[in-house]
């Protein structure tokens, strides 16, 4: 039995994705401000843990000519910021999910206060880049994130 550590996931909490990381030294500038441009990294992990959590394997459709996900459209506002040693959590819910796309509204926070929030549009295309129709299995379970939540600063 290995005792090699798994990677980090985040869990799903009825329609709301969470993912945790911690900012390190990498996501600083030299003043231990995280840099603007690692929000949309980890907006992007914390998508790809979500697909993962949903059941969604991308590298298989991809393999199999059937298509995959790529990011159309992203609006992100800067709120507070990140500094080095910060515990950050990616809340992730589905706004809107078509035939071909998703809407995603992500925010990134250290507890209560938001540091930055995005809405992130997903296109689901081809391996020529050409838009194709979402499977079936995948609109719906984007569909069960789009519940209203009581719960959670997002």
């Amino acid at each position: 039995m290995s005792s090699d550590p798994l990677p980090p996931s985040g869990v799903l909490d009825g329609p709301l994705h969470r993912y945790a990381l911690r900012v390190f030294y990498e996501d600083t500038d030299a003043g231990g401000v995280v840099y603007h441009a690692n929000y949309i990294r980890w907006f992007e992990r914390a998508r790809s843990d979500l697909l993962d959590l949903l059941g969604i394997d991308q590298r298989a459709a991809l393999e199999s000519g059937e298509g995959l996900y790529t990011v159309a459209e992203v609006n992100i506002r800067y709120l507070s910021p990140a500094r080095l040693g910060d515990a950050v959590v990616i809340d992730t819910h589905a706004l809107q999910v078509g035939r071909v796309s998703c809407t995603l509204r992500q925010v990134a926070r250290r507890g209560e206060i938001r540091l930055a929030e995005a809405t992130v549009k997903v296109g689901f295309i081809s391996p020529e880049g050409r838009p194709r129709k979402q499977p079936a299995a995948w609109q719906h379970a984007f569909a069960s994130l789009m519940q209203e939540h009581p719960r959670g600063p997002e």
